[in-house]
């Protein structure tokens, strides 16, 4: 299959080019018209697939629902905002719960699936700061140990690849180094970790931040905190949702020019009621939650964020239209950026030969036109 635009993202531009694929590989990029093509896409922007390293769920399915069916529907429709690389994010529950959640994750890896690609699990708790827990379950909030968490990874066949904790509650950092060690990303969040304590946790592995500016010590000049810490630390990563309400466009302007281009990475955060009709009742790790007509969930009966609809287009398009970035640095928080935080940086987040082929199709108003996940086209 050959197809082309006059609008292809390479090498940080927009250029006129062909992009052949075959089984699932980009296999050759061309000059704009040098081929018979299968499908020109005229003026339309073709992009790396999105990624998402974090998001509980959609189409009324949560990762800690542990139901095979409901993550295989998801997977095979969130390709309609462009995502092609997931990480199912679990949230703080008991242990049976959690190890439900992440062992059907790993058997629906195993036994296949179609649409977007599952690259491994968030695991999102339960080693948290009860002050910053938000809306994570406090009856389930646990102490970091590396024996239970052992006990999670054998249950999720290795999956896990991508852990949030409080640092300031990990013990001599254990669990933190026994991640780096064994190939889980270490993120700090729901924390109430100050700036020293923040940086010995990059000194003892983690590597990135979960959702910045939510959950965690809030940002003033003489106790920086977690925020201080993203903003002052340029090279790990950090999360942040981009939906314009969980972070004033001028926050999010501000942590992406503070950042700069290769650290920041863009999450829905988003709860099972994405892509579900309005109204509904749902739930998140066990407590009610009520979706606001801004698409902000929060626990029900309270002022407490719990979560996003967010679409990851629609997130592209508030960073660049909205908190006015530059195109490039808001795609980057999507694709490479995730990408490389996840050491998959060798075949995801570029259109280049012998890259998978993710690959989405924008229109001008930054609605998918088409997604490719690995080269089969999704819409």
């Amino acid at each position: 299959m050959i197809i082309q635009s006059k609008k292809v993202w390479i090498a940080g531009q927009f250029i006129p080019a062909q992009l052949e694929v075959a089984e699932g590989k980009i296999t050759a990029v061309r000059e704009y018209g040098e081929r018979s093509v299968d499908q020109d896409y005229g003026t339309k922007r073709i992009v790396p697939g999105f990624i998402d390293v974090h998001t509980h769920g959609a189409y009324g399915y949560d990762t800690n629902d542990g139901e095979p069916e409901g993550l295989r529907n998801w997977m095979k429709h969130i390709p309609e905002e462009g995502v092609t690389s997931i990480l199912p994010t679990t949230v703080t529950q008991m242990p049976d719960v959690l190890e439900k959640a992440v062992a059907n994750v790993a058997s629906v890896v195993e036994e296949g699936y179609e649409g977007t690609e599952i690259l491994g699990i968030h695991f999102e708790g339960p080693y948290l700061d009860m002050d910053y827990k938000g809306a994570q379950p406090p009856e389930a909030i646990a102490q970091a140990a590396v024996d239970q968490f052992r006990r999670y990874q054998e249950a999720a066949k290795g999956l896990i690849k991508y852990i949030t904790l409080a640092p300031e509650h990990d013990v001599d950092f254990a669990l933190t180094k026994y991640c780096k060690e064994t190939g889980v990303v270490v993120s700090m969040g729901h924390s109430s970790a100050t700036y020293e304590q923040a940086l010995m946790g990059i000194a003892n592995g983690a590597t990135s931040m979960t959702h910045v500016y939510n959950g965690m010590t809030p940002y003033h000049h003489r106790k920086p905190g977690l925020v201080g810490t993203a903003f002052r630390v340029r090279d790990i990563y950090g999360e942040i949702i981009c939906d314009g309400c969980h972070s004033h466009l001028a926050a999010l302007n501000n942590y992406f020019t503070a950042k700069g281009r290769d650290f920041v990475i863009m999450v829905t955060d988003s709860l099972r009621a994405k892509h579900c009709p309005p109204g509904g009742s749902y739930q998140l790790g066990g407590h009610d939650i009520e979706i606001s007509e801004s698409g902000l969930a929060y626990l029900k009966g309270t002022d407490t964020i719990a979560g996003s609809t967010l679409y990851m287009n629609r997130g592209l398009r508030i960073l660049v239209e909205d908190a006015l970035l530059p195109f490039d640095q808001a795609l980057n928080s999507c694709t490479i950026n995730p990408a490389r935080c996840l050491g998959v940086d060798d075949r995801k987040g570029k259109l280049v030969a012998g890259y998978d082929a993710d690959l989405v199709v924008l229109e001008d108003n930054y609605d998918v036109a088409q997604t490719y996940c690995r080269g089969t086209a999704m819409l």
